[in-house]
């Protein structure tokens, strides 16, 4: 029999056949199955379930196979099965990365004396395990099932140490057959090492089966939609009571995803009926659940436009009530007088216009002021004067901003050291949560915090609860950005509760001569068309328009752009300098798309073989640019933090960011995206050198003035546009953002 035909034996039940080479694995398949005894335990971390085992393979022919992966509770000596692919390790060479498994007690005697040595069972090695082997053969593993009084046959092995073993052996089992019950669910291991670790190997199945809802709640990563699978696998109807709760704070989740910080109450039972597909009667029932059990609340004003009640899940409820106290707090609480010798600013003062003395004035006069308007209209010659004032009047200064690059771009303009939000507040990991708040109030008399359009109601509320009542808050943003990724409409709701003293500077001063960038942008948000003629032939300028209508070309010209025709006409960095925007995530010009594209002509995978590895379905290379997708306090790197991974390895990555390098476990990749192309909303707060951004009939959903107007207000040097006048236009005149709900307005209206 020929090794091809002996593998293909192997998988014979397997729709495809595999082609094996005699001297190697050769072009085994991406996704297949393998069977074999685990020979050595090669590195293993506890923390994350990671493995890296060695397992000879069932099939004799086959040469020893390295498996990687989340391999929780394997041992040396046991069989197994996985699922998963074969890949080249840069270093290692051939291996198979397991996505799922299950363990299979070994049936030779070899295995199982290699089994019973590895260290499962107490006082057992080598020497013991092959006297029991030897003793009782094949039956081995039965005897210490249903007889393992027998073992007193064995010579040196007494009652202690059989009581011993017997307590192992059962553990043994419990995990083994907990993770198989989990496996039988579609829970890999890793999760399943987690859920474990919560609730215990032992007690686990029984509370999973009991309400599989709980995992959303109680296990990072798993949300409800897993939940839900789990639930049916489990026999879970539909119109359960346990769905129904846990499904309407699902529908609270995504409306909170969309931007929304509460929801009228017959919206909602509507939104959940087409979420969960239920009838109306079974998601009124799962609201009053919810309600019952302090899941979610409900909120009513005695206002005729707010006729239904607003339900709100407990966090963010919390979050707008505390917020809209601290800041009546800070507007009522009386300042110390601010004299300021204007004369000893000279120019620095002087060159300011009305509107921009007004908000300095302003600043230094109310608890919490407002400044406002586009780009090029003097805010940081505002925060900068204010800076100066402040020095003057010898107060106790900080900056602020809720990204890096805005809080680098305010130490440049200023000389003052500005740092972010969160490094701010101090987040201490033990605690889990930040230093600065209601009991270590900031040690600040004058705060400026800039693009806070970007401010969420959570991060605010954390925020407006560590500023002492007395101190100067002054708030710095553009109220026709975007508004922020997480829940809330912070800036807009402090325009309109009309408490908050507002500045909005209009005249426009950054327009170097020639420039199209800053004129352009505020045509757009001005719902005007943006001069989009031609660049004189032999010239140059920093706006461009390119017509393109279809998508894939358009991705191929992005790519062009980007990796030569930029660079060689301007001499800008590709990977540092230029950042691709887009509306959307998905399409030929979305950002997976163009990530793909660009990463392999910035990145390629070079003759040397660069480390990379994939993570679902996802690739990962030395060198790339990528950005944190999530707020992670522990390591200190934040939501829309970007950066390039600087080491790897075949467990772990690095990726430097503006403050240093940060450690990751490879299943920790979730957290990362690459980010050679990001959308416009996670551009928010930052500027680059230069901006590509398409704008297609393909992306119409997200087609808005604001988007456009966010992504042009990106580039500082250079911007070129690529698409079609008919998207464009159809943005401009769409000048109705999607509603986001929030009462927070209405709370500091009242208050």
């Amino acid at each position: 029999m020929t090794e091809q035909n002996s593998y293909n034996d192997f998988f014979a039940d397997d729709d495809e056949k595999l082609s094996v080479n005699e001297s190697s694995y050769g072009s085994l398949p991406i996704d297949a199955r393998v069977a074999g005894e685990v020979l050595r335990i090669v590195y293993s971390n506890s923390d994350n379930s990671y493995s890296v085992i060695k397992m000879r393979s069932s099939n004799p022919r086959l040469a020893d196979i390295t498996l990687v992966g989340m391999l929780a509770g394997l041992q040396e000596g046991q069989d197994i099965e996985a699922e998963g692919r074969w890949e080249c390790h840069p270093e290692h060479g051939r291996q198979f990365r397991v996505q799922s498994f299950k363990g299979i007690l070994p049936a030779t005697e070899k295995g199982i004396t290699r089994y019973l040595a590895s260290g499962v069972l107490p006082g057992v090695g080598t020497v013991y395990a092959e006297r029991i082997v030897k003793k009782f053969g094949t039956e081995t593993l039965n005897v210490l099932d249903n007889y393992s009084e027998r073992l007193s046959e064995i010579p040196g092995i007494g009652k202690k140490r059989i009581t011993e073993i017997r307590k192992a052996w059962h553990e043994q089992n419990q995990h083994r057959e907990t993770l198989i019950f989990f496996q039988g669910l579609g829970i890999t291991p890793a999760y399943a090492n987690r859920i474990m670790n919560r609730y215990s190997a032992v007690g686990a199945p029984q509370i999973v089966r009991n309400n599989p809802y709980r995992l959303a709640a109680d296990i990072d990563g798993i949300g409800f939609l897993t939940a839900d699978r789990i639930a049916g696998q489990l026999g879970i109807e539909k119109d359960n009571p346990l769905r129904l709760c846990a499904g309407i704070v699902h529908t609270l989740e995504e409306l909170a995803n969309r931007g929304n910080v509460c929801y009228p109450q017959v919206l909602l039972v509507h939104e959940a009926i087409r979420i969960l597909d239920v009838s109306e009667a079974a998601s009124q029932n799962g609201l009053e659940i919810a309600l019952s059990e302090n899941k979610v609340c409900a909120v009513s004003f005695p206002d005729p436009d707010l006729a239904s009640p607003f339900i709100y899940l407990r966090r963010l409820k919390q979050a707008e009530e505390e917020l809209a106290e601290a800041v009546n707090l800070l507007l009522r609480t009386p300042l110390a007088p601010a004299a300021v010798p204007w004369q000893r600013l000279g120019n620095d003062y002087q060159r300011l216009n009305e509107k921009q003395k007004q908000a300095v004035h302003w600043a230094l006069q109310y608890g919490c002021s407002l400044v406002t308007g586009g780009p090029g209209v003097g805010k940081t010659t505002v925060i900068a004067t204010l800076v100066r004032a402040g020095q003057l009047l010898r107060l106790k200064i900080s900056l602020a901003a809720p990204t890096g690059r805005a809080a680098k771009r305010m130490t440049e303009a200023t000389g003052f050291e500005a740092s972010t939000i969160h490094r701010l507040l101090k987040w201490e990991p033990d605690q889990r949560a930040f230093y600065y708040g209601p009991e270590h109030k900031l040690p600040c008399q004058l705060l400026v915090v800039d693009e806070i359009s970007m401010l969420d109601v959570s991060l605010a509320n954390s925020l407006f609860r560590a500023i002492s009542p007395g101190t100067r808050l002054v708030l710095v943003g553009d109220k026709d950005q975007l508004p922020s990724v997480g829940p809330g409409t912070v800036l807009q709701d402090f325009i309109h509760c009309r408490r908050i003293p507002v500045t909005e500077l209009t005249e426009i001063y950054r327009q170097g001569e020639g420039s199209r960038i800053i004129v352009n942008a505020h045509a757009v948000n001005q719902g005007h068309s943006p001069d989009l003629r031609p660049v004189p032939t032999g010239s140059q300028a920093d706006f461009y328009w390119i017509e393109q209508d279809e998508p894939e070309k358009a991705a191929e010209l992005i790519s062009r752009m980007v990796a030569e025709r930029i660079p060689n006409a301007f001499g800008f960095d590709p990977m540092t300098e230029i950042q691709v925007l887009s509306p959307m995530r998905k399409g030929a010009c979305g950002i997976l798309a163009l990530n793909n594209l660009l990463q392999e002509v910035l990145n390629p995978a070079d003759s040397v073989e660069k480390p990379e590895f994939i993570f679902g379905n996802r690739l990962f290379r030395l060198g790339d640019r990528v950005m944190q997708t999530s707020n992670n306090y522990d390591k200190g790197v934040f939501n829309g933090e970007m950066g390039r991974i600087s080491a790897m390895d075949s467990t772990s990555f690095s990726v430097l960011f503006e403050q240093g390098d940060t450690h990751y476990q490879q299943n920790e990749a979730d957290q990362i995206t690459l980010a050679y192309a990001v959308t416009v909303h996670k551009s928010q707060g930052s500027e680059f050198p230069v901006v590509v951004l398409p704008v297609l009939t393909q992306h119409y959903v997200m087609l808005q003035r604001n988007l456009i107007y966010t992504g042009m207000t990106r580039a500082k040097k250079l911007l070129i546009m690529i698409g079609t006048r008919k998207a464009l236009e159809i943005a401009i005149a769409n000048n109705t953002p999607m509603r986001r709900l929030s009462l927070l307005d209405r709370r500091l209206a009242k208050l």
